[in-house]
């Protein structure tokens, strides 16, 4: 396991707790952090022991956004760092082989925001918030904040949300979509940890394979995702796994997945 100057992993059997380790500046992404972010996450993703992954934050919050104190270099410009920094990580986490759920506490602000919703699933502390501070600086959303708004919201909502600057809480999270579960703030790595363990023992290609489905169903067609799932399924009924659970349900036992 690598070591990293901002991130820690920590692995409790088939799950990984990948956590954000600034929290003197609320996780507030800075180039170290976005570099460390990056290659913990492709650790995790390559590891086949690893099923399930858990994205959180050290300290009281999830993340602040961007650390508006980086010093910037001369000749920088702030499409590259979005599109050859910002964007390889989400997509790591978007198109990674196996879930990943974020664990909110306190903000996710800014930046941070669309890395809670990148995660294909989202616990929050009843005390935590979804933030989108732009417009209280002069900026837009970015990182995917509005993709993932849009969709889940709607247009007219997710505007709202943007325009105005509403800290969303984690009850209202609930309500629209944004988040799966709001536990007690004491209980929260706890709990995301214990669902985390239970999909961890699910079939690992069936995990895989719908995740994919999911995210190409959301830029298909209703006869594109028929065909997209079926090649999917195609797949899935010629691994070993789909033998392993047709011969277990008919013995009466659980399953022992492989993965392949």
């Amino acid at each position: 396991m690598s070591s990293y100057e901002t991130v820690t992993i920590e692995r409790r059997g088939s799950v990984a707790i990948v956590t954000m380790n600034r929290p003197q500046v609320l996780n507030a992404f800075d180039q170290v952090l976005r570099r460390d972010l990056l290659l913990a996450a492709r650790e995790v993703n390559d590891d086949d022991t690893v099923r399930v992954v858990i994205l959180t934050g050290a300290g009281r919050g999830f993340g602040a956004g961007a650390d508006l104190a980086e010093s910037k270099q001369e000749h920088w410009r702030v499409e590259d760092e979005l599109n050859l920094e910002y964007k390889p990580l989400l997509m790591e986490i978007t198109n990674a082989p196996k879930p990943w759920i974020s664990a909110v506490a306190g903000p996710a602000a800014g930046v941070s925001s669309a890395f809670a919703m990148a995660c294909d699933l989202m616990v929050m502390a009843e005390t935590a918030y979804i933030y989108q501070a732009f417009a209280a600086i002069g900026l837009v959303p970015d990182g995917g904040a509005t993709w993932h708004l849009v969709r889940t919201l709607g247009s007219k909502r997710a505007y709202e949300v943007i325009a105005t600057g509403e800290k969303l809480s984690a009850a209202k999270c609930l309500e629209w979509g944004l988040c799966n579960r709001v536990v007690a703030a004491d209980g929260l790595l706890d709990a995301t940890l214990v669902w985390a363990e239970e999909l961890a023992a699910k079939a690992p290609l069936s995990l895989r394979y719908a995740k994919q489905a999911v995210n190409q169903a959301a830029e298909a067609s209703l006869a594109q995702t028929i065909s997209d799932e079926a090649a999917l399924q195609s797949i899935c009924v010629a691994s070993e796994d789909s033998q392993e659970g047709g011969a277990a349900f008919l013995q009466k036992r659980e399953p022992v997945w492989k993965g392949r």
